[in-house]
C-alpha cells in the first residue's frame, strides 16, 4: 500500500506526486486518461497571471514563488528525462492596459520589473504589433513553457522513479469509506489503497468530492484556443490586449487564447469562437491575416470563487487533502501549491501561510 494516492495525473497532481517522491514517500497516481492532456494540454503556458495586479494578494503570493522556481525545474527535467519543456525568458508586452497606474503600483511594492513604453519601443521589440495609443506595459522577465512538453517530461520523470506507481486509463468509480476514513477507490482495475488520498481532479474535483458530502465550489469553465501558422519570427515575444494573448511557440506556431464559456463539460470548439479569436489576434498582429489557422481546442479550467484555490485537508474527512481549483492559473500556481500541500502532508514548515487556501467549512458551498 502506497503512503498517498493521487487521483487526477494532470500537472498539479504529477507536481504533487514529485515533490512527495523526491522526499522518498511511495506513490500511486491514478488518471483516468492520460496524463497531462485535460486541461494541463490546453493551456497556453505563460507563467505569470495575465495582469497579476488584479489579483488576490493569496494568488500572488503562489505565483511569485512559482515564475522562480520554473526555470531551474526546466532544466532538472531536460536533465533527467531528455525531454525540453521550452522554458523560454522573453518578457511579455501589454496593451491597451486602462489600470496601468494600479499596474506600476502593484509592481514597486512587489519589486517586479514592469515599466511604462513607449510606441516606439514597442514597434522595436515587436515591429508587426500594432499599438493604439501611446504607450504600453512591459515586463521583461515573463517566461512561458510548452505545457504539453511539460507534462510529457512530468510523466516520464515519475515513470523513472521506482517510489511512483503511475496508473493512466484508470477512472475512479468510487471511493472507498471506512470509519470516516477514506481507504482508498475503487476503480476499474479494481481497488487501490493508501495512508491519505490527495484529489487533484481539475474541474472534475467536485463530482469525486461529492460522494463525500462535500460541496466544493469548483466548476468547469471552457477556453477555446487556436493557432496559426505563421512565418517563424513574426512575433518573439508574448503579447497581451484586451484580456487576448498570442504567444509564439518554438516550432513556428503563433498561439491565441482565449475565451472564457460557461459550458458545463462540453469541450467542443464552435465558429464563433473561432472567429472571436481571429478578431482579437488580427488586431493585435494585423499579418495575421494572411496566415492559416492551423488547430482549435478547448480545455476545462477549475473555476474557483476569485480564483483561489483549495490546498489542504478536508475538515470531515482528515486524510483527505485537495490541491484544485486554480482557474486561469493552474501552470502558474502549479509548483508553489503542490510544494505548499508537499510541506503540509510531510509536518514541514510551510513555504507561505496556509490559512487562505485551506477547504474550511466557510470556503465550502453550505448545503
Amino acid at each position: 500500500m502506497s503512503d498517498f494516492l493521487i487521483i487526477g495525473g494532470g500537472v498539479i497532481g504529477m507536481m504533487t506526486a514529485l515533490q512527495l517522491a523526491d522526499a522518498g514517500q511511495q506513490v500511486t497516481l491514478v488518471e483516468r486518461g492520460e496524463c497531462g492532456k485535460e486541461a494541463s494540454w490546453a493551456g497556453g503556458g505563460i507563467v505569470s497571471p495575465l495582469y497579476p495586479w488584479r489579483y488576490d494578494a493569496a494568488i500572488s503570493q503562489l505565483s511569485r514563488w512559482s515564475e522562480g522556481v520554473y526555470p531551474s525545474l526546466a532544466l532538472r527535467l531536460l536533465e533527467e528525462t531528455g525531454i525540453d519543456p521550452e522554458y523560454r525568458q522573453k518578457g511579455l508586452l501589454y496593451l491597451n492596459v486602462d489600470d496601468a497606474d494600479k499596474a506600476l503600483r502593484w509592481a514597486r511594492q512587489l519589486g517586479k520589473p514592469l515599466e511604462r513604453v513607449g510606441a516606439d519601443f514597442v514597434h522595436t521589440k515587436e515591429p508587426g504589433v500594432a499599438i493604439a495609443g501611446d504607450s504600453a506595459l512591459w515586463m521583461p522577465t515573463l517566461g512561458s513553457v510548452r505545457n504539453p512538453r511539460l507534462a510529457k517530461a512530468l510523466k516520464a520523470r515519475l515513470t523513472a522513479m521506482p517510489q511512483v506507481t503511475l496508473r493512466e486509463q484508470c477512472e475512479v468509480s468510487g471511493l472507498l469509506q471506512k470509519e470516516g476514513n477514506v481507504e482508498g477507490v475503487m476503480t476499474a482495475q479494481g481497488p487501490i489503497t493508501a495512508g491519505r488520498i490527495i484529489v487533484c481532479g481539475g474541474a472534475w474535483t467536485a463530482q469525486l468530492l461529492a460522494q463525500l458530502n462535500v460541496q466544493l465550489p469548483v466548476r468547469p469553465v471552457k477556453g477555446q484556443m487556436i493557432a496559426y501558422q505563421a512565418p517563424k519570427g513574426l512575433v518573439q515575444r508574448v503579447v497581451l490586449k484586451d484580456g487576448r494573448y498570442i504567444i509564439p511557440r518554438a516550432d513556428g506556431l503563433l498561439l491565441v487564447g482565449s475565451t472564457l464559456e460557461e459550458a458545463g463539460f462540453d469541450k467542443t470548439t464552435d465558429a464563433a469562437a473561432l472567429a472571436s479569436l481571429k478578431q482579437s489576434a488580427e488586431a493585435i498582429l494585423p499579418a495575421l491575416a494572411t496566415c492559416p489557422v492551423a488547430h482549435q481546442w478547448a480545455g476545462l479550467r477549475p473555476g474557483s470563487p476569485a480564483g483561489i484555490p483549495f490546498i489542504g485537508a478536508l475538515q470531515e474527512w482528515p486524510n483527505v487533502y485537495i490541491n484544485a481549483g486554480h482557474y486561469r492559473n493552474g501552470l502558474v500556481l502549479a509548483p508553489a501549491s503542490t510544494h505548499l500541500l508537499a510541506d503540509q502532508l510531510l509536518g514541514r514548515e510551510p513555504l507561505i501561510d496556509p490559512a487562505p487556501y485551506q477547504p474550511t467549512p466557510e470556503r465550502l458551498i453550505q448545503a
